[in-house]
C-alpha cells in the first residue's frame, strides 16, 4: 500500500477515535505529499524512495523545533512538536541503533581507505547513500568524524 493510501485511512482512523495529535501529524504528511506531487518538474508519483526522503525532512523539521521550543522554555509548542514526531515515526523505516550505525560506518572507511579527517568527504558520500533512511545525518556525520579522528 502506498503512503498516500495508509495515510489517509490513517486519518480516517484518527477522526473516528477523534484523535487531535495524529490527525495534526496526518495532515500534515499528507500536505506535504500533495505539495511533492504537484512540485514544478514532479512525475505525479513519489517512489518509496521519495516518500522516506519527505518523512524524514518532517520528521527532522519537528526535532529541530521541538529543540528550539524548550530551549525557549516553551513546553506546551514541545509537547505539540514530539506528539507529531511520534505519529511521523510510525511511517520511516527502522532506524539503526548507534551499535549498528558505528558498525556500518567501520565497514565504509575501511572500504574507501579512509584515515584522517580530511577523507570525511569521500565517506560520507558512501555513507549518506548507503545509510539514507536509516540513520540521521547529524549522527553519520559525528560518528564518521569520531572514528576518522582516532
Amino acid at each position: 500500500m502506498s503512503l498516500e493510501l495508509n495515510i489517509n485511512a490513517e486519518i480516517k482512523a484518527a477522526m473516528l477515535g477523534k484523535k487531535e495529535a495524529d490527525l495534526r501529524a496526518l495532515r500534515a504528511i499528507k500536505a506535504a505529499i500533495l505539495v511533492a506531487k504537484t512540485a514544478e518538474g514532479a512525475s505525479g508519483e513519489l517512489t518509496e524512495a521519495d516518500e522516506s526522503k519527505l518523512l524524514q525532512k518532517l520528521a527532522k523539521q519537528r526535532k529541530d523545533s521541538l529543540e528550539i521550543f524548550r530551549a525557549q522554555n516553551r513546553e506546551d509548542l514541545a509537547v505539540k512538536e514530539e506528539e507529531e514526531l511520534v505519529v511521523i515515526e510510525r511511517f520511516l523505516p527502522k532506524q539503526m541503533d548507534e551499535a549498528e550505525l558505528r558498525t556500518a560506518i567501520t565497514d565504509i572507511i575501511a572500504a574507501t581507505g579512509a584515515s584522517s579527517p580530511a577523507d570525511m568527504g569521500k565517506v560520507m558520500g558512501v555513507a549518506t547513500k548507503q545509510l539514507a533512511g536509516k540513520a540521521d545525518g547529524k549522527a553519520i556525520s559525528a560518528l564518521v568524524k569520531e572514528l576518522l579522528t582516532k
